[in-house]
């Protein structure tokens, strides 16, 4: 069983977390609130996300899974403002999710879970922690776009900073220690990660939210920021690719 009324702009975050790796999920459903573990097609990202039943105005529900499809859902969201409250109920006879966003229904048809992984998150002891806002990520990564389709993300003891670098053009992004949320890293750490994963990722996390990253040496970085006003958290790892010693 699932009942649940939600603002559909806490809904519409949720869908752009996960879109940005899979076009199928598994909720995974209990009477605390919602929750998912995905991995993208190519096993190059993962998305673990959490909502607490707080994030909703109403939420009843039993232990469940429910697969749904991403984009459909994402599509019936944008009939709805931001503000409108947006009622989902489980048929579970009939396997379908049905919608409700002002006079319009929508009964959608569940996405058979048996197939779906559930994927391990890895428990990465990574040296470097930033905590940085993200619209000033995007900025960097809007001037790196046209540049490379890699991303070099380096944490100093003093400062992180963000390089791309082409066949002719280099863009670098830098900031002090002392511009930062926060910054701890007992010494300098680099990975080479692809730009549009990590771009898509910086572009699923609320305007003006702080996101916290942990880096490391040719290691994956964790990339962890709140939904819902701090009541959904999501966090994304994401592979480096390795940089050839040439």
């Amino acid at each position: 069983m699932f009942q649940a009324k939600a603002r559909a702009d806490i809904l519409k975050e949720v869908v752009n977390v996960v879109s940005t790796l899979v076009d199928e999920a598994k909720f995974s459903v209990t009477t605390d609130g919602l929750s998912l573990k995905a991995v993208d097609p190519a096993h190059i990202a993962m998305v673990d996300l959490s909502l607490s039943k707080d994030a909703f105005e109403e939420f009843k529900a039993d232990e469940a899974e429910i697969g749904l499809d991403i984009d459909k859902l994402s599509q019936f969201l944008k009939l709805a403002r931001g503000d409108d409250i947006v009622d989902m109920k489980h048929d579970e006879d009939k396997r379908r999710l049905n919608i409700v966003v002002g006079d319009v229904t929508r009964r959608m048809s569940l996405i058979d879970t048996t197939g779906m992984s559930d994927p391990k998150v890895p428990n990465l002891e990574l040296p470097a922690k930033l905590s940085v806002k993200v619209d000033d990520l995007v900025q960097g990564i809007r001037a790196s776009e046209t540049v490379s389709d890699h991303i070099a993300l380096i944490a100093s003891p003093d400062s992180f900073e963000m390089t791309c670098e082409g066949d002719m053009d280099q863009v670098n992004w830098k900031k002090a220690k002392k511009d930062m949320e926060s910054l701890e890293t007992p010494s300098s750490v680099r990975s080479l990660f692809p730009l549009e994963y990590f771009s898509n990722m910086l572009k699923a996390v609320p305007t003006g939210n702080p996101v916290t990253m942990y880096l490391g040496n040719d290691y994956p970085v964790r990339v962890e920021f709140k939904i819902a006003g701090g009541k959904g958290e999501v966090r994304y790892l994401l592979a480096p690719r390795i940089e050839s010693g040439d």
